[in-house]
């Protein structure tokens, strides 16, 4: 596969907040060309925020995107809130911002809970989607989350499993999500904090195939750790708020007609390399990709080249 650079950095043409309920106002950037071709661009977490650099998968001469903020995190409001904070909440979400913007269909791209959040968006509203992009793949499934939080993951990386073990008493280690939630939402500040960031160096070390130490100090700022920390664990405490564990692959029938890219790293160990084959499994007419030599992030060379040509090709979309 060729080596595909991001496009230019490039500063937004129109931000807006956008009231979603009387307790939430969310932060939207549109970035390209308003004439473009629409696509709506959902990061990862739950809680994850956008970064300047999202904006450059995309062909700004081609494209018009809309990159949101979702509930509680980034420049969205209030920080780090979990009341009237769900998945369904977010699709509308995305729904009211589509409508805001005035644009009848889109393009939906998300990697990792952007995947999830896409594919449950297409899910509810498939006449408003052109197509899918999603690497990554979360489906957030039980077993998923076990492996990554609680006995799995941790057998390949146990140096840094034990830092996030070292905040939670070894009599409360048999729910680690649970044991980490309850001092995420608790009263103590600094037992806040300490839980916040080493739930996301966990996250942090792991999400490379060679972990970076630059995403790690990332992960280690205060604020945005607690804002992904509280609210990831907030949706996976709950079942992130499916109707049944396997809710995605149970309705991926709605979204088949729909164009889509799967793209995964053999190697992520975030998110195994088996919640994309499911997919694929269910979703057989998306174009699939492995990356033989990548972990979780949309960062690693071949991930992102294949993002990249994945939304080359999507240029004809309308």
């Amino acid at each position: 596969m060729e080596a595909r650079e991001l496009f230019p950095e490039i500063e937004p043409y129109a931000t807006r907040r956008l009231k979603v309920s009387a307790l939430h106002t969310i932060h939207i950037e549109e970035v390209g060309n308003k004439d473009g071709v629409p696509v709506v661009f959902l990061h990862g977490g739950p809680g994850g925020g956008l970064s300047p650099t999202y904006r450059r998968f995309f062909d700004p001469a081609q494209y018009r995107v809309a990159l949101i903020d979702q509930r509680g995190c980034g420049n969205s409001t209030p920080h780090g809130e979990l009341a009237e904070n769900t998945t369904w909440d977010l699709v509308r979400d995305i729904e009211h911002v589509r409508e805001t913007l005035g644009i009848r269909r889109w393009i939906v791209f998300g990697g990792s809970w952007g995947s999830t959040l896409g594919l449950a968006y297409a899910v509810a509203h498939p006449n408003r989607v052109l197509g899918l992009i999603v690497r990554g793949i979360l489906l957030c499934r039980r077993k998923e989350l076990q492996w990554f939080y609680q006995d799995g993951a941790g057998t390949i990386f146990p140096d840094a499993w034990a830092d996030y073990l070292a905040p939670i008493p070894v009599e409360e280690r048999g729910d680690l999500i649970a044991a980490y939630y309850r001092r995420l939402t608790g009263s103590d500040e600094s037992e806040r904090l300490r839980a916040a960031l080493a739930w996301c160096r966990w996250e942090a070390t792991t999400s490379y195939l060679i972990p970076n130490e630059a995403n790690i100090r990332e992960h280690a700022e205060p604020q945005r750790a607690l804002a992904l920390a509280r609210i990831e664990c907030h949706y996976f405490q709950r079942g992130t708020f499916f109707a049944s564990d396997n809710f995605l692959i149970e309705n991926v029938g709605k979204i088949r007609n729909l164009p889509g890219v799967i793209v995964h790293g053999r190697y992520d160990l975030v998110c195994p390399m088996s919640n994309a084959w499911d997919l694929h499994r269910a979703w057989p007419e998306a174009a699939f990709t492995i990356i033989p030599d990548a972990g979780h992030t949309a960062m690693e060379v071949g991930t992102r080249s294949r993002l990249l040509e994945a939304t080359e090709a999507f240029k004809r979309l309308r």
